[in-house]
């Protein structure tokens, strides 16, 4: 995959909703619910993050329910983009980016919203024929004033802004004409998910679902 098509892969996965659920899962049992709720608040592109052992697991899972498009986030190396697309993810997400994870992302035919948080970076992922990227920390890096302003001299690079996105500042970074969309963690919360609240965590996503872009 050129990073050409990857960029617009990753297009079309941004544009399915306003938000990305990024999702951290430790138990398996919570993955096809959790997924199933989402889904039908209206967010189909779900980023299970591989920070806990179920991580695979989940995604195998998750890839099952109707309408979910599920990807593997904070993919480090190529090893990650192998086992995460053996378990079924369809796009990549990542904190960062290497010329081997964009190797190995380009050659697996995985689409991938690399992190950025510079200009620089941003101009190296261009350089190599991306046009869309992950802006990661978003908040600790100077939130959508920030991005806007990278956008003035870069406004070839259109972003995912995650990391500190909440209900609350979203539609600050969704207002911008470099975002296509946000990821966030705050419509699928722990204490929901443990006392599976399917129904709560629905709602949320569907009040997500509904920001304006």
């Amino acid at each position: 995959m050129t990073p050409q098509d990857a960029s617009l892969k990753s297009a079309e996965v941004c544009g399915l909703a306003p938000v990305i659920p990024v999702l951290v899962v430790k138990d398996v049992a919570h993955a096809r619910p959790l997924a199933e709720a989402l889904v039908a608040g209206g967010l189909p592109a779900l980023e299970v993050t591989l920070r806990t052992p179920v991580a695979l697991d989940v995604i195998r899972e998750m890839s099952k329910v109707e309408g979910g498009v599920v990807g593997a986030g904070t993919l480090l190396t190529p090893e990650d983009v192998k086992n995460a697309i053996a378990a079924g993810a369809t796009f990549g997400v990542s904190p960062g980016a290497t010329d081997t994870l964009l190797d190995a992302c380009e050659a697996a035919d995985l689409p991938l919203l690399a992190g950025t948080s510079t200009a620089s970076d941003v101009m190296r992922l261009l350089e190599r024929g991306y046009t869309v990227a992950k802006f990661f920390p978003a908040e600790a890096n100077g939130g959508a004033p920030a991005l806007k302003a990278i956008g003035a001299p870069l406004p070839q690079m259109k972003f995912c802004p995650t990391g500190g996105v909440s209900l609350k500042n979203a539609n600050d970074y969704l207002s911008l004409s470099n975002t296509l969309c946000v990821g966030g963690s705050w419509v699928a919360p722990a204490d929901l998910v443990e006392k599976g609240d399917w129904k709560a965590i629905e709602e949320l996503a569907r009040e997500a679902s509904q920001l304006p872009r």
